[in-house]
């Protein structure tokens, strides 16, 4: 608790002036996004987004959408993220979707010295994880909007993330051998396509890229307990393709379904079960099974960036956030480089820590002033959005935008 204190007193750098126009233009912008981006679909009236239109273009599409049991579109912000992955022409209109109905910017809560702070809300989660208001704290809302992240002059920020880490708590609970070469080749998701002899011996993600793919949505679906017509969807492929990967993954990974079946049922039969530190999760006699599966995962995970972050902290780094399973630090830009190894360092001497000696893998983007950080997934949006802010500054000074 101490380290958290720390961490939501150390706040996230934010660029307070972009954020000001944000939330003076918000109203005329989300207007001006929806008459860009809608001129593709045509499914919104005014600012209402509509059932029967979208239907209409789902069908011109050609793109079949999950139903609920009664029938209708499933709608939810989590089949939309879903479908974008499979489908690139529905990633503009989730995108939109979610910013107009999610995006409060009045409530991201950034002080007089320009820093989100926000309480991290320590072990609410069920898995032990931190659970910070998505609407207070600058990684809760959409990713296009991380972009207002920018540190200060003089300073950088850094955020570093744990490699596959829960392919990698995975393999050393369960001491599957298979699964341990594999995250140990560097790319797990190709070596897995690999030992199944999907790929020649001397593939690479160069070669055999969109096998990889296949086999890295399979990896990652069994860890959330995903079965084959949901990984059917998720691949974009016929049900009988699911299966093949999904059998594919139980005769490459025995030992691993070996551990993943007496998992569940210890929980089933004590009606509990628990981490390497003792955080529980109790109720287990009635729970999915694919919970069950995915807690050991998921709560390690936790484990595991929390005393990274304690570990970090007491050696003197500026820990800004904690973000599922990466932190973020800020320090001079010409100690950046210093901080980021000995963040790099507390991170791998906590999974070894929480995984008996295994560590796992660190990666490291650096951002330094007057750069901004970015999110991959985000950068179309944010470009978007700040053109369209610019256009209208550029009316009010009776000027024309490049």
């Amino acid at each position: 608790m101490a380290a958290a204190a720390r961490m939501e007193y150390a706040g996230v750098p934010i660029d307070v002036a972009m954020l000001n126009k944000l939330r003076q233009r918000w109203t005329s912008i989300q207007d001006e996004l929806i008459k860009r981006i809608d001129a593709d679909y045509h499914v919104f009236e005014g600012r209402t987004f509509k059932l029967e239109r979208f239907e209409a273009w789902l069908a011109r599409a050609d793109i079949p959408w999950p139903r609920l049991d009664s029938g209708r579109l499933d709608l939810t912000d989590g089949t939309f993220r879903q479908m974008a992955r499979i489908y690139p022409a529905v990633s503009p209109l989730r995108e939109l979707r979610s910013s107009l109905a999610d995006l409060r910017l009045h409530d991201l809560a950034v002080a007089s010295d320009g820093r989100n702070r926000t309480i991290l809300t320590a072990f609410r989660a069920r898995t032990g994880r931190n659970q910070p208001s998505n609407s207070r704290f600058i990684f809760g809302p959409s990713v296009w909007l991380r972009s207002l992240i920018k540190p200060p002059p003089g300073m950088a920020v850094a955020y570093i993330d744990f490699e596959q880490q829960e392919f990698a708590i995975a393999a050393k609970l369960s001491r599957d051998s298979n699964m341990l070469a594999a995250y140990a080749s560097g790319d797990p998701y190709l070596a897995f396509a690999k030992q199944a002899g999907a790929i020649p011996s001397d593939g690479s993600k160069d070669t055999h890229g969109s096998m990889r793919e296949l086999f890295k949505t399979t990896a990652l679906a069994v860890l959330y307990g995903m079965e084959a017509e949901g990984l059917a969807l998720r691949l974009d492929q016929p049900t009988i393709i699911a299966r093949d990967l999904l059998r594919a993954h139980h005769e490459t990974y025995r030992q691993f379904w070996r551990w993943s079946d007496a998992v569940v049922d210890h929980a089933k039969l004590t009606g509990e079960l628990h981490t390497c530190f003792g955080w529980p999760l109790h109720g287990c006699y009635d729970a999915n099974p694919r919970s069950l599966r995915n807690f050991q995962m998921q709560a390690h995970g936790a484990e595991m960036l929390r005393l990274a972050c304690c570990l970090a902290t007491e050696r003197g780094i500026e820990v800004c956030a904690p973000v599922h399973d990466a932190v973020l630090i800020a320090a001079p830009i010409d100690e950046i480089d210093t901080a980021v190894a000995v963040t790099r360092q507390a991170m791998g001497e906590a999974s070894c820590i929480v995984l008996n000696g295994f560590e796992v893998r660190t990666e490291a983007k650096v951002t330094r002033y007057p750069e901004r950080f970015t999110d991959a997934r985000g950068t179309r949006m944010w470009n978007v959005v700040t053109q369209l802010i610019k256009e209208a500054e550029a009316v009010e000074a009776g000027r024309k935008v490049a």
